[in-house]
């Protein structure tokens, strides 16, 4: 998106909430210590607003966090949002439905996560598969997708190709820490930098290297490669910029490549793991 085009989808943002509230440019800039002369201008695109006059514009509008955050995006800025508290006592609906669609996916490997990777449930397939490559112990600690991927003792070290595959994954990191230059960020792009299984040159490899809604990986299994097609799908969010407008939830399930391997002979109703709730 050129620097134009961002500055034309701001402006109808903008015109267009200010028709949902029936401001005029006269009100909204007496509002937040401007002039109708710089609105107009907003509107038209020929000027740009500083993130934070974007702000006073959306709290002058009264807008939500999913209204504020694709003004946000209209403008060219990252959005922010409040971490979706996935436990709370209101949203046990979401919490029952994603327990359906995880059972529903069984016996294909499945974790339900945060924006951060946090696990937040996972299906008896991914219990089922993981068990049969680590050990019990370390399987119920794990609570963050990332970090068991680049952990010496999960998951990278049974991946085939974890090379390519741990740098296009340390490269959103990196991109992430580019895009909001918040500390936190760096700093878990260095940890995760860090790990054993990561080259050197992970930055040259992850440039050469497309991430894609799903992914092929190998899989070490009782002593056989096997390969899986990994396939994410966002959950929760609603508009045309749901992904980014506010917070989400990804689905992460795993299939066989070959149609005759049989996940089903390895899942029971003995397992458990601590975010496995049926």
């Amino acid at each position: 998106m050129s620097d134009n085009d961002a500055n034309l989808a701001f402006g109808r943002f903008l015109k267009f909430w200010r028709s949902v509230h029936e401001m005029s440019q006269e009100y909204l800039a007496a509002q937040i210590n401007s002039s109708p002369r710089h609105i107009s201008r907003l509107e038209n695109g020929i000027s740009r607003p500083s993130q934070t006059m974007l702000l006073e514009i959306a709290s002058a509008l009264n807008l939500g966090q999913r209204d504020r955050n694709h003004l946000l995006i209209a403008a060219g800025f990252l959005p922010n949002h409040d971490e979706l508290n996935f436990h709370a006592p209101e949203l046990k609906w979401l919490r029952k439905s994603m327990m359906l669609a995880l059972r529903a996916l069984d016996p294909y490997p499945t974790t339900l996560t945060n924006d951060a990777s946090d696990i937040l449930m996972v299906n008896r397939g991914w219990v089922a598969l993981y068990g049969q490559m680590t050990e019990k112990s370390v399987l119920d600690e794990v609570v963050n997708t990332t970090d068991f991927f680049f952990s010496a003792q999960g998951a990278s070290a049974f991946i085939t190709g974890r090379e390519d595959f741990l740098s296009v994954l340390l490269m959103s990191y990196e991109q992430r820490a580019l895009f909001s230059n918040e500390h936190r960020d760096h700093q878990r792009r260095d940890r995760l930098a860090r790990q054993k299984f990561v080259p050197p040159d992970w930055r040259q490899r992850a440039a050469k290297l497309e991430p894609t809604a799903s992914f092929r990986l190998q899989i070490s299994l009782n002593g056989q490669l096997h390969k899986f097609i990994s396939v994410n799908s966002a959950v929760s969010a609603h508009g045309p910029a749901a992904v980014m407008s506010g917070p989400s939830l990804l689905l992460n399930t795993l299939y066989p490549e070959d149609a005759f391997l049989d996940l089903s002979q390895y899942v029971h109703d003995g397992l458990r793991h601590p975010l496995l709730y049926y």
